[in-house]
Parts: C-alpha cells; structure tokens; sequence
C-alpha cells in the first residue's frame, strides 16, 4: 500500500495537529471527558501494564533507584483506575493520550514500534452496557469525526471527503450470514468496500 499526500510533508504535520487538537477538542465536549496525562512507564510488576495479546515484550529497564520499569503497552487498565482516582461521576470520564514503544510490532503503513493513540473511558450506569447505548456513544463519535474531517477540509480544500454521511452498524452474525464462504476478515473487507 502506497500513501501518496495531497499535501507537502510540512503541510502534513501541521494538518497532523491540527486534526489531534480538533478531534480531542470535539471528544471531550460531547463525551463529558478530561484530558488526563497517562503514564510512559509503570513499575513492571504492577499489574497496570497489559500485555495486549499476551507475545508483546515491553521495554523494561532497572532504575537507579533499584525499580523495574516498563514502557506501558495499553492504557486499558490505567484509564479503570484513573477514573476511580480521580473520582469520575457517572456519565463523565477522561482522555488519554498513550506514547508507547512497543518493540514487537509488525512494521506497515499503519503500524511503527513508536505508537501515538488516543483511549478514553467514561463512567456509565450499569443499565447502560447495552447495544444502543453503545451504538448512541459511537454516533457521538462520529459526529466528532465528522466535525474534524470538515475542519480541517476548510484548512486544506485539496482534502476531499471521505466520511460517509451516517455511520452504519453490522454484526458478526450478519456478515456470516450473508458471506459464509469467506473468512471473518475478508467479510469485514466486503463490508467496509460496500459503503464507500
């Protein structure tokens, strides 16, 4: 896959930020979050750092201070306890933005060993872990998306539009349903080619 910029490798970065400000500016009004600073590194026998898929190996390292320390891989953990910490209310929650290494990798246009992502995670009643109230959350989202993609359209004219108008939901059960002979891969392919 070869990505070629409709924009100068400056104008690139800058577009970069501006998207990151935008999005997270957006996020955190319509999803009632603040933006906390995670941790780079946690003590390595914490239990805070998960180990994703269970083959990732962190960097780890002794400190002077005779304290094992390991880059964090995930921030799934730490936003749980972040929002006890910080004693999140309900419907409210908080943003993070990870900066991790992970050495492990497999090396693409859409993966690089230093990793530069966004989680969050919000306070919700337990009556709420349904699927439309899921679904609501992830049109919020969108809307966002959406915000940011015209944003930044209005920076940069050479930038078309690639968002579809409405988000559109589909299952697992679904997609075997109407493409048995292919892979679960493959089906989410199809589908995803289907609505562009």
């Amino acid at each position: 896959m070869v990505y070629n910029s409709k924009l100068s490798v400056f104008e690139t970065q800058k577009a970069i930020n501006l998207i990151k400000v935008k999005f997270e500016e957006e996020l955190c009004n319509k999803l009632n979050l603040t933006r906390i600073s995670p941790p780079l590194l946690v003590e390595t026998n914490s239990g805070i750092n998960d180990d994703l898929n269970g083959t990732e190996r962190p960097v780890a390292f002794d400190t002077k201070a005779g304290i094992s320390a390991s880059v964090i891989q995930s921030l799934a953990k730490w936003k749980r306890l972040a929002l006890k910490k910080y004693e999140f209310e309900v419907y409210s929650g908080l943003c993070a933005n990870l900066k991790a290494i992970r050495r492990d990798e497999n090396l693409g246009p859409m993966h690089s060993i230093y990793v530069d992502q966004w989680g969050w995670e919000k306070v919700i009643k337990e009556e709420d872990r349904n699927l439309a109230y899921l679904q609501s959350v992830v049109k919020d989202i969108y809307v966002c998306l959406q915000a940011t993609e015209r944003f930044i359209r209005e920076k940069y004219p050479v930038l078309r539009q690639k968002l579809p108008e409405q988000i559109t939901f589909f299952g697992c059960q679904q997609m075997e349903d109407e493409f048995p002979q292919l892979s679960p891969k493959e089906r989410e392919n199809e589908y995803t080619s289907m609505s562009e």
